[in-house]
């Protein structure tokens, strides 16, 4: 009971809670186990972090989506969560209006029906959409916090202006894969300014988002090492009987390391990999410190992200699986929707977006 003018406003003050950050989603195509689904899902109804439920810090106040997809959840979602799809990019970030009305941005550009281009990678419009994005920044005279899941274009150059518009208009910036944020078993945090003598990421699946899976499962773990990273010299790429000649021959010192990555699979089959994978592929890393790194796609031989590296003065390899299945679906986009709702709620970036 509330006996007291004091009691009431202390006890009404304790009950407004901050408004959240309103957040307008810009995604390609949003159905089922979509990117949109597991990581704008996440903000709608909460998601478990550490295996605890927590309440989402902000809200998708708009949405935009490039393709309607034949078993479409948006539309249902957007009747349920009360949110408006807009026809275009601008008007989701406007709100209809004539500026930018919302606290951040989230870009989701994976999923849908676009073409192919002769290496395999899909030419999702990423560097498009954020074009729009920026030029709603541009007329506004300002920015908001901006999140582009995984990497920013199948396109050197295109990657580069979307950097370069971030650093153009000051914007916190942010992209990448869920792996190196899930769960890692046996758990393994490399100590930072540690000696990494030689280093192998092993995925599965086709190049292009796989690959990158793969690549920044690699990438998170060697970037901690002495002297911090200072970038890469020379890749190649490697498929067929080329993998395994290479292993046996010039990256002899792989082999041991892809033995114990595969050694805390989880879904790992009998037999070797010579014998299950049909096509073998390997992105060979000369970084320019001198580390060599090595990148194995193995698909039918497992189905999980692995590390393994060789620190000096360590006789056995150090190894983990980036855990993607666990007793619930898809965990590993929890860590991943904290650190993007860190972004939007701190305006900092969780780590830099280079």
């Amino acid at each position: 009971m509330i006996h007291t003018r004091r009691d009431f406003l202390m006890t009404a003050a304790a009950a407004v809670s901050p408004a959240k950050p309103r957040v307008a989603a810009i995604v390609t195509s949003y159905y089922y186990y979509s990117h949109a689904d597991v990581i704008v899902g996440r903000i709608l109804d909460g998601y478990l972090p550490n295996g605890k439920r927590v309440e989402p810090r902000t809200r998708i106040v708009s949405m935009y989506t490039d393709q309607v997809a034949e078993k479409d959840l948006s539309r249902g979602l957007s009747a349920k969560h009360g949110f408006p799809i807009y026809p275009t990019v601008a008007e989701a970030l406007t709100l209809g209006g004539d500026s930018l009305a919302v606290d951040a941005v989230l870009l989701v550009g994976e999923h849908g029906n676009y073409p192919t281009n002769e290496r395999g990678q899909k030419l999702y419009p990423r560097h498009e959409l954020m074009g729009r994005i920026v030029e709603v920044f541009r007329k506004s005279g300002r920015s908001v916090p901006l999140f582009c899941d995984k990497h920013l274009s199948y396109s050197w150059e295109k990657a580069g202006e979307m950097y370069r518009w971030s650093r153009e208009l000051k914007f916190p910036f942010m992209a990448g894969s869920s792996i190196p944020v899930t769960v890692r078993r046996p758990e393994l945090e490399l100590e930072q300014g540690c000696r990494i003598e030689h280093a192998v990421g092993v995925g599965y699946a086709d190049l292009d988002a796989y690959g990158f899976h793969t690549l920044e499962g690699l990438q998170c773990m060697v970037e901690r090492r002495n002297g911090g990273e200072k970038g890469v010299a020379a890749v190649r790429w490697l498929e067929g009987d080329a993998v395994w000649n290479w292993r046996d021959g010039e990256g002899r010192w792989s082999a041991p390391l892809l033995d114990a990555a595969l050694a805390v699979s989880k879904t790992s089959k009998p037999g070797t990999p010579e014998k299950n994978v049909k096509q073998p592929v390997a992105f060979l890393l000369e970084y320019r410190d001198g580390l060599r790194a090595a990148c194995y796609l193995l698909t039918g031989q497992h189905e999980d992200f692995l590390f393994a590296g060789k620190l000096k003065g360590r006789s056995a390899p150090v190894a983990t699986n980036f855990l993607m299945e666990t007793e619930r679906k898809l965990p590993h986009f929890d860590g991943l929707v904290h650190c993007i709702e860190e972004l939007f709620v701190t305006s900092r970036p969780v780590y830099p977006v280079e």
